[in-house]
């Protein structure tokens, strides 16, 4: 299998190359109107069927380096490092994308992927996805450039080949890991198809915002991926590193936070062009940016160029993805200088109480919160750099800069479902702030009374501050979106007789777009609420011999046992705690302490009591080597569950919004406008 993985490889790079050289060709004979032996159609065609080829054989090299794992081929050096005998099914496909080698052959498989489903759509505008599918070409001969040449996945052992491997990082034993990175790279490499769009249509200087609404949906897909894909990461953290937490400001988790900003700030903005054909340069740049953020994402953890648990050993491939950057960014930025006259704005911003405003500050705070994170991230390389050593920007500085901005955007998006485009009265502006306002000091009075309060035994805590802050402009965007439903549901309960649940279904259908910006936003309120609950944080940690008992919030917990067991794989050790509340035995939990065989790595599998109001998180932390007693360390952490329910929410609004309106006939049901009211502040907007 290693010849013909390497052999597809090879394949697959030279029809890539082809794909790029005779598009490229192709692309110049129609712009310039050339005469040539062979039509530019015709040649354009042959580089869509190269580049659906090289889907094909890049698929089969990954078949290749998956059917090699599970064949236990210790010829090949990957599978020696990131497998062996003992390794769980469902770990073995994942050990594809655990090693550098494997997870740049998946980037090159998914963008492979993307690729040939742009090809199959190239009807819809073939000059315009000929283009594009030339620039996705020439970004796949990099990767798989990489893959041939700097890190080749098929690279046969030296010397003796070993009765077994190394095994897969303990770390990444969980069932997340099989569905994480697939899902982040989907994201990562997604964005690669707004980004050849978007330098296409500026190269042909694509009449009209045309080239938007076809990329539409291919970025909120991609944008949907990439949500998934990190909070599934905070999930994973949570569950498996052990610490309490799932977020820690770690530079890959930055690292894929990064774009996501950019990727909203786009989502955002576009809207603007397509309605009003204003914020042209910006939006080239949003997805240009958002782009180079995705490559600069994949050098970090693929390079090793900063510590974290996420991020690979040290590599040379640095130097290609730095140089393949420095010629993306060139590119970028020749092509736009030399159209930039194609990108004048039709319009400007009329009011700063307006629609546009409100897209414009949304724009400028996303992107302030990522030039930071940007910046904290890329200090420790640049601080080695300039002085000879690694400073490194801990959770406080993000914590500091980024928890005020991300207050601000959320105000953001409350106030901008109620601007209406262009300007507004002020009277307007009070009677659509009245309910959002009156949520907003109704759930101060609430969150203080629960016990969010900043000052406690004559101290500041900043953290309850922030939280309390939260809360309240949570409830108001809470209050701003619901009215919006309840009014346009009530105003079709009245015409159409439908009850209000119905009536809010039909509302909804009938401008997807607009009502699926509602729920996304209604998740992003719901996670903000999660957030919030990590001000008030507990943790308790003991010895506990047989019987001994540690309390934390209504929580009892009690040592029942010590126990131990193994399998081919691992060695385990646990703890039996029988947990009380209110005086009465409700659960057990049985943290866990693993020992993997094959590599000798340990690992912690943490036990988790979830409810809304908070998690039981119970840590088995060895065993004290003095006493030999086990040691719980116990976290109650508040309102966790939020976060995943808020994310489940924006999935689902995203899904909302991509499905199509209604038909006419039953679309042609308006809602009056009682009030000036406009669309959601995201994905939103009349079709």
């Amino acid at each position: 299998m290693a010849t013909f993985g390497s052999f597809a490889l090879l394949i697959a790079l030279a029809l890539a190359a082809y794909n790029l050289l005779a598009g490229g060709i192709a692309l110049r004979l129609l712009a310039t109107g050339q005469a040539a032996r062979i039509s530019p159609e015709r040649l354009a065609d042959t580089a869509r069927r190269a580049g659906i080829a090289g889907f094909i054989a890049v698929s089969a090299a990954a078949f290749a380096l998956i059917y090699s794992v599970f064949a236990n081929d210790f010829s090949l050096t990957y599978i020696v490092e990131h497998s062996n005998r003992a390794l769980d099914g469902k770990y073995k496909f994942a050990a594809m994308w655990s090693g550098q080698e494997g997870s740049l052959l998946l980037w090159a498989w998914l963008l492979g992927t993307y690729g040939f489903v742009l090809r199959l759509l190239h009807k819809g505008d073939v000059k315009l996805y000929a283009y594009a599918g030339t620039i996705l070409a020439a970004v796949q001969v990099f990767f798989l450039s990489v893959i041939n040449f700097a890190a080749p996945p098929f690279a046969l052992m030296k010397g003796a080949i070993p009765e077994d491997g190394n095994g897969l990082n303990p770390l990444l034993q969980y069932p997340e890991m099989v569905i994480h990175p697939p899902m982040l790279y989907l994201g990562y490499v997604g964005f690669s198809v707004p980004f050849a769009f978007a330098l296409g249509a500026l190269m042909m200087r694509y009449p009209g915002e045309k080239w938007i609404k076809i990329t539409r949906s291919w970025t909120m897909v991609t944008w949907l991926f990439l949500t998934c894909g990190i909070f599934l990461g905070m999930h994973w953290a949570y569950a498996v590193l052990g610490w309490g937490g799932y977020w820690g400001w770690d530079p890959v988790e930055n690292a894929s936070f990064m774009p996501w900003l950019t990727g909203t700030a786009f989502l955002h903005s576009v809207m603007m062009q397509e309605k009003k054909g204003m914020m042209k340069s910006w939006n080239v740049w949003l997805i240009f940016s958002t782009f180079l953020l995705t490559l600069l994402g994949t050098l970090l953890t693929r390079a090793g160029l900063v510590s974290s648990v996420h991020a690979f050993a040290q590599s040379s491939i640095g130097t290609w993805f730095v140089v393949f950057m420095g010629l993306v960014l060139a590119v970028c930025i020749f092509t736009y200088v030399l159209q930039r006259d194609h990108l004048k704005s039709d319009h400007h911003v009329e009011s700063l109480v307006s629609r546009e405003s409100s897209f414009l500050f949304n724009n400028l705070v996303l992107l302030t919160a990522c030039f930071v994170i940007l910046w904290g991230t890329l200090f420790p390389i640049l601080s080695e750099y300039v002085v000879g050593n690694k400073v490194t920007v801990g959770a406080p500085f993000y914590n500091a800069v980024a928890i005020p901005i991300g207050l601000f955007l959320l105000f953001l998006t409350g106030v901008g479902p109620l601007l209406p485009w262009r300007s507004t009265s002020m009277r307007a502006v009070k009677r659509n702030f009245v309910v959002p306002v009156i949520a907003l000091w109704a759930m101060v009075i609430v969150a203080y009374i629960a016990g969010a309060r900043p000052w406690h035994d004559g101290k500041f805590d900043t953290g309850a501050f922030y939280a309390l802050v939260g809360f309240a402009v949570s409830a108001a965007v809470f209050a701003a979106i619901i009215s919006e439903f309840l009014r346009g549901a009530g105003v079709i309960s009245r015409q159409t007789g439908k009850n209000l649940i119905a009536a809010t279904w039909l509302l909804t259908r009938r401008n997807t777009r607009r009502y699926g910006g509602y729920i996304i936003h209604l998740g992003v309120v719901i996670v903000v609420i999660g957030l919030c609950g990590a001000a008030f944080n507990t943790n308790q940690e003991q010895e506990l011999k047989l019987h001994d008992k540690l309390t934390i919030g209504p929580y009892t917990l009690e040592c029942m046992g010590f126990s131990e067991d193994s399998n081919a794989n691992y060695n385990s050790a646990y703890a039996l705690l029988d947990v009380w509340k209110g005086g009465k035995k409700a659960f057990q939990m049985t943290p866990e302490k693993r020992v993997y065989l094959a590599s000798g790595q340990p690992q912690t599998m943490v036990a988790i009591h979830s409810v809304p109001e908070w998690d039981l998180y119970v840590v088995f932390e060895g065993t004290n080597p003095d006493t030999g007693q086990p040691i719980i360390k116990a976290f109650l952490n508040p309102l966790v569950s939020w976060l995943w329910a808020g994310v489940v929410l924006i999935v689902f609004g995203t899904f909302v919004a991509l499905v199509p309106n209604l038909s006419p006939a039953t679309a042609s049901l308006r809602v009056p406008a009682t009030r000036e009211t406009p669309e959601p502040a995201l994905h939103g907007g009349r079709s």
